[in-house]
C-alpha cells in the first residue's frame, strides 16, 4: 500500500475504523490486526469504489464487513490475520483500550448483536438514518425504532454494571 494512499485516503478516517473495530476487538492485539486488515481491504477496493456514496461511507462499510467477516471466521476456529505494528499516528489517536469508561461503553456494546453494533456505533458518530441504511444495507424507515431500542438495552446493561450516567 502506497504512504500517499494511506496518508490522504486512510489515515483521515482512521478515525472510524479504530471505533468499528474497538467494537468488535477484545484485546489490543486483535484491535491492531482488525485494523490492519481494515486498511489492506480498503487499498485492495479502492479501484470498485464508484463515488455513489462519499468516502467515509465505503470506509463504513469495508470497516464492518472485515470486522464482522473476522469475527464470524474467529467463531469457527479460522484466524488468517497477521500482525505487524501499527503506524504511531494510529496508536497514539486509538488510545483503545486504556480509559475505563471507554472501556465499560465498548463492554456494553459488545453484548449487543453484530448489527446492532454497527447501529450503535454509526449512531454515535451522528450519521443520518439513511445514511446509516446504507452503510449498513438495511431499511431506513425501521433505523430510528431500532437505535432506540439498542439505546434501551445499553442503559439496562449499563445500569446493572452499576454504571451511573452522570
Amino acid at each position: 500500500m502506497g504512504s500517499d494512499f494511506y496518508q490522504l485516503s486512510i489515515l483521515p478516517y482512521s478515525g472510524i475504523i479504530i471505533k468499528i473495530c474497538r467494537a468488535y476487538t477484545n484485546s489490543q492485539e486483535d484491535f491492531e490486526d482488525y485494523y490492519q486488515e481494515v486498511c489492506l481491504q480498503i487499498w485492495r477496493s479502492k479501484d470498485n469504489f464508484n463515488q455513489q456514496s462519499k468516502w467515509s461511507t465505503w470506509i463504513y462499510r469495508i470497516s464492518l464487513n472485515v470486522c464482522l467477516t473476522h469475527l464470524k471466521k474467529s467463531k469457527s476456529g479460522i484466524t488468517d490475520i497477521s500482525s505487524d505494528a501499527l503506524p504511531e499516528e494510529v496508536i497514539d489517536d486509538s488510545k483503545a483500550f486504556i480509559n475505563d469508561d471507554i472501556n465499560q461503553l465498548y463492554n456494553a456494546i459488545k453484548h449487543l448483536s453484530e448489527i446492532d453494533r454497527a447501529l450503535i456505533l454509526l449512531y454515535l458518530e451522528e450519521k443520518t438514518y439513511a445514511e446509516i441504511a446504507e452503510i449498513t444495507g438495511t431499511n431506513t424507515n425501521n433505523i430510528g425504532v431500532r437505535i432506540n431500542r439498542v439505546k434501551e438495552r445499553l442503559h439496562r446493561h449499563l445500569n446493572q454494571q452499576g454504571v451511573t450516567n452522570e
